[in-house]
């Protein structure tokens, strides 16, 4: 049976989740937290339980434990995870939700998204499906890269690079209160989801490291399997998304102690590295690549 897409199989679900929308349309340093809206998550739980196999499942049970059992201690948590697919989070909160043994269940509703705000302005019903789940709202230095080469001035550009200055500080406080709150911050270290064929889309960004630097514990999670797929030439159109039935893995990696993690890391470098900070991302994202690669081998 061919596989529909997003706007032919839930477009009514859509209509709704446009109709609940509370979400700003506009970025700024007043409302970079944005709590999750639960009245349109329970369209995208509808969306990821119709799709998802009964047979997905958390790899390394006992390292996620572990790494929430560790917050719940009071240590500050980071969670850095591959993207491929819209759904990535959706599925992730709702399998936490609905883990069979409940060991995970208690953190679901703990886990805030660091997303960038193109998610809010781009576009109405993107803002409606992300405000289903609880984030921290930054400007991206990719964004800003892109509103720099656009600026016809030299004043403007600079108008820009204040406004971006003032929503990260603001974001950076959001999570320092959502790490006293025993809140775990989630980080697509990519930035962007993987798109076959441009390697570009799954290296880390570098700002990755500053992370590190701020919180105390981290647990890199693989993904393997999305009930989303992206059709190739409408990568920008996520109504165009298929929707697919599929196993869905997630493999963590052991509870990283991220300060001493980094420094083992960084002292190991050659001394002539030209970008420490890349390096130590670039380092993360191969340890995820390979967590994703040995499970691959036994999910289907």
């Amino acid at each position: 049976m061919e596989n529909k897409s997003i706007r032919e199989a839930y477009g009514e679900y859509f209509k709704a989740m446009l109709a609940n929308s509370v979400a700003a349309a506009k970025i700024d340093s007043t409302n970079v937290y944005q709590p999750a809206n639960l009245k349109n998550k329970e369209f995208i739980d509808k969306l990821v339980s119709d799709n998802l196999d009964p047979a997905s499942y958390f790899k390394n049970m006992d390292n996620f434990v572990d790494f929430f059992n560790q917050v719940k201690s009071g240590k500050s948590g980071l969670l850095l995870l591959e993207h491929y697919s819209n759904t990535d989070l959706p599925e992730f909160i709702y399998m936490l939700e609905h883990n069979s043994d409940g060991k995970l269940t208690e953190f679901a509703d703990k886990i805030v998204a660091v997303a960038g705000m193109k998610l809010n302005e781009a576009n109405p019903a993107v803002r409606a499906f992300a405000e289903s789940f609880s984030r921290v709202v930054i400007y991206p230095t990719r964004s800003l890269d892109k509103a720099s080469e656009k600026a016809q001035s030299e004043e403007e550009k600079k108008e820009e690079e204040q406004k971006a200055r003032k929503i990260n500080m603001a974001a950076m406080r959001a999570m320092d209160d959502c790490k006293k709150r025993g809140q775990v911050i989630l980080v697509f270290p990519s930035g962007t989801r993987y798109r076959p064929g441009h390697p570009e889309t799954k290296r880390g960004l570098k700002e990755i490291d500053s992370y590190l630097r701020l919180f105390d514990i981290a647990l890199f999670v693989s993904i393997n399997g999305s009930v989303l797929q992206m059709q190739p030439g409408h990568e920008e159109d996520m109504l165009s998304d298929l929707c697919v039935r599929d196993k869905v893995v997630f493999t963590a990696s052991k509870v990283i102690e991220c300060k001493k993690y980094r420094k083992e890391f960084l002292d190991s470098l050659p001394a002539d590295c030209e970008d420490q900070k890349q390096a130590m991302i670039d380092h993360v994202m191969e340890v995820l690549e390979k967590q994703h690669e040995e499970t691959e081998k036994t999910r289907v």
